[in-house]
């Protein structure tokens, strides 16, 4: 490990999303520096040109593809050589292969899980050296609302799969006085949500959101974005194995409604 900088450094993955980008650009504007990771390279860069950075602040992109563990372990070690510490990471990449109990397919049920669970808990585990040496750091999983609600099931067990990974290393890691905590988006659009629906069936699907939910409105990125940097923050210091649902009080829907 290089001699560490005195800033703090937030690694994100599947940064080149349009959740990704919004927590990228919030905690570039609370002044940590950025590795901005993503299996697209070329977008993630793009959005590194697009931040703003303070002076002596700096931001990468990366290239992770978090279903092959020497991509994660390549990543955290550019990571490393670049910064030489890691404070914040932020486990946002995600697959989705839509199917039901009836008709799945078990490849793509694999798939899904090697990304959205096996990934978050291989990056911790590369990354735990420098929350030890540190004596400090922070894990933000992103899970859904889902995970209490029912849905797609692959997609919902990976999710809900990460709750209870968020609870175990929250235990494993305080040690370390590191935190460990789940935030629940409600529906949110986005090229992720859309995939695999015409606009027709999500504007249903939206409609059907709002409705059951008490805000009546969306999930924002930058709502996420928002909890994403209080829960990286010294404010948040007293927080763990915590799922935050940042989706206007419809987890107290069922799926169906929504």
């Amino acid at each position: 490990m290089n001699t560490p900088t005195n800033r703090r450094v937030a690694l994100v993955t599947g940064a080149a999303g349009e959740l990704g980008r919004a927590i990228c650009a919030r905690l570039c504007r609370d002044g940590l520096h950025i590795v901005a990771a993503d299996i697209n390279l070329e977008a993630a860069q793009q959005l590194v040109d697009s931040l703003e950075c303070q002076p002596e602040q700096r931001i990468i992109a990366v290239y992770a593809d978090m279903g092959d563990k020497g991509s994660i372990d390549a990543m955290v070690e550019q990571a490393g050589a670049e910064f030489g510490r890691i404070d914040v990471v932020v486990n946002n990449a995600a697959v989705n292969h839509r199917g039901s109990i009836l008709d799945f397919d078990p490849a793509k049920w694999d798939h899904m899980m090697t990304v959205n669970l096996r990934g978050p808990a291989l990056l911790c585990q590369k990354v735990a050296p420098y929350w030890q040496a540190q004596g400090s750091g922070r894990v933000i999983n992103m899970v859904s609302r889902c995970w209490v609600a029912g849905g797609p099931p692959a997609y919902v067990a990976c999710k809900a799969g990460l709750v209870g990974l968020t609870r175990s290393m929250a235990r494993e890691l305080a040690p370390y006085q590191v935190t460990v905590n789940a935030i629940a988006p409600g529906l949110l659009p986005s090229a992720f949500t859309l995939d695999g629906r015409d606009a027709e069936s999500f504007e249903r699907m939206a409609a059907g959101s709002i409705n059951s939910t008490p805000l009546k409105r969306l999930t924002t990125p930058e709502d996420i974005a928002n909890t994403t940097a209080f829960l990286a923050s010294s404010d948040a210091a007293f927080i763990t194995a915590e799922v935050i649902h940042v989706c206007g009080g419809s987890q107290l829907a069922p799926f169906g409604s929504g």
